[in-house]
């Protein structure tokens, strides 16, 4: 079946989404505006919702096939192919229930002993899950400035080069601040760790919402042999409840060693998140090509909606994702934690930016995924909380 040509649908209201009954929406007191958890306010993807009802109808409840049979090794390679040129043999694709069951499957039986180091400001559940493969966190701060941050390559091969990390891990595109990395800058990464025989996993979850400006991290020359990804079709096709992630491993024989463990160890994947991660990856592209489209909109809307209402807040708008990185300490909150200021005075729910490392009190992280009119009144919210 053919594209479907409709763009994604923002257009629902406030008790729609809470009727729905996921986090974002249940968790919050009612009369609070979630902008915290990344999920997105949108009508799901037509494609997927026919491919559900259909497997639904046929009975498809049970426990999932191998791999090989259900036709997702092939549509993962087929659409990173097409949209970034990155060359994928099926026979390296190995299911799993998310990126983050992936990252610690990879940690735990790919990975070198030693530390793992990870670039902060960083999605949360990095910083977890390495104590809990039985890894050192080594926090590396990136260095942030008016234009954005980057990769303190330096911190890194120090690292590496001191023998307490042999592994990093990155999210590329950037959780939380946004950023896709530049190919120069994936490079030089490449290059250090190359130096010192360490190994790269890239979270690249965000990259379908990044358009053609992103790098795969292995598909840069040499990086192959020394890295592994993990993707999903959860965030650009609004669908983490189902439960299906890909690792993309070094060989057809890294896939193997992993396939090789108990199936308890991928962590439960799911028979319909396998259909709907097949269908969003065939059928669901010129969808997606209106979601980064309607995003670019969100972030400019949210850039000229900050300019208007809290010029104090510095903010570098994202390149990628739907999530913006907030530095709230100009507007003068005198110590006050701006992700509670803004929950009790202006009925918002941002995530708190000392989740993301240390370091980061005074930040926010904002979901902007929503409709222009919802986005309006979180601004307004945060505007009323923060000034």
């Amino acid at each position: 079946m053919a594209d479907d040509a409709a763009g994604p649908d923002f257009d629902l209201d406030d008790a729609a989404l809470r009727r729905a009954g996921s986090m974002k929406w249940a968790f919050p007191p009612a009369d609070v505006l979630p902008a915290w958890i990344a999920e997105l306010d949108v009508v799901p993807c037509p494609a997927v919702t026919r491919a559900l009802h259909d497997a639904v109808d046929r009975g498809v409840v049970g426990y999932p096939p191998l791999a090989a049979a259900t036709g997702l090794p092939e549509a993962t390679a087929d659409f990173f192919t097409e949209r970034f040129g990155w060359a994928i043999d099926p026979g390296t694709v190995l299911p799993t229930s998310d990126v983050m069951a992936g990252i610690m499957l990879v940690l735990r039986h790919l990975c070198e002993p030693g530390g793992v180091v990870v670039p902060v400001p960083a999605y949360p559940p990095f910083l977890a899950a390495i104590p809990y493969a039985g890894r050192e966190l080594v926090t590396v701060p990136m260095v942030l400035s008016d234009n954005g941050c980057r990769l303190d390559l330096d911190r890194i091969e120090a690292e590496l080069a001191s023998g307490r990390a042999r592994t990093v891990l990155i999210a590329n595109p950037h959780n939380p601040t946004g950023r896709v990395f530049t190919r120069a800058e994936l490079e030089s990464l490449r290059d250090v760790v190359t130096r010192h025989g360490g190994r790269v996993i890239s979270d690249e979850i965000h990259g379908p919402l990044a358009g053609s400006g992103f790098t795969p991290y292995r598909t840069l020359p040499g990086a192959l042999e020394h890295s592994t990804s993990v993707v999903s079709v959860s965030k650009a096709w609004n669908l983490p409840g189902l439960k299906c992630a890909q690792i993309i491993c070094a060989s057809p024989q890294e896939a193997r060693t992993l396939y090789g463990f108990n199936h308890v160890a991928h962590h439960g994947v799911s028979s319909l998140g396998v259909v709907a991660s097949v269908a969003a990856y065939a059928e669901g592209r010129a969808w997606l090509d209106g979601m980064v489209e309607a995003l670019r909109e969100r972030r400019d809307q949210l850039t000229d909606l900050l300019a208007e209402r809290l010029p104090a807040v510095r903010h570098v708008p994202s390149e990628a994702t739907y999530l913006a990185w907030l530095d709230v300490r100009p507007t003068g909150l005198e110590g006050e934690d701006p992700t509670a200021v803004a929950l009790r005075r202006g009925r918002v729910m941002v995530q708190d930016g000392r989740l993301f490392g240390p370091g980061y009190e005074g930040f926010v992280r904002l979901n902007f995924g929503t409709s222009a009119e919802r986005l309006d009144r979180i601004v307004a919210g945060l505007a009323t909380a923060w000034t």
